[in-house]
């Protein structure tokens, strides 16, 4: 694997980590406090919610919001120590930034 594959290899994880966030239906709280242990869900999947459907520019936002962030910390990293880090999140959010072109393109 090439060093651009594993740059957008990581890009891509994170940002699918982040719309599986967005996905994620809240927890109530009310509904697990104060329950009786013969009242708790037993089981697999007994305590499955269904994830929340994202619109298509919902996705382009988070895909968005993740490349800016990269640019943004690459931006305040200054000191040549941290040269390389920086610039694999400029490479990172070029990767998002180009999948984000080709969806306009589509």
């Amino acid at each position: 694997m090439s060093a651009r594959d594993k740059t957008a290899v990581s890009a891509l994880r994170s940002t699918l980590a982040a719309l599986d966030n967005a996905e994620a239906v809240p927890a109530d709280a009310s509904e697990t406090r104060g329950l009786a242990i013969e009242q708790l869900p037993v089981g697999a999947g007994a305590t499955e919610v269904t994830r929340r459907e994202l619109s298509e520019s919902h996705v382009v936002d988070i895909v968005r919001s993740e490349a800016d962030e990269r640019l943004a910390v690459a931006a305040q990293l200054t000191a040549p120590a941290h040269a390389a880090r920086a610039a694999r999140l400029r490479e990172e959010a070029a990767v998002l930034h180009r999948l984000l072109d080709e969806a306009d393109a589509a």
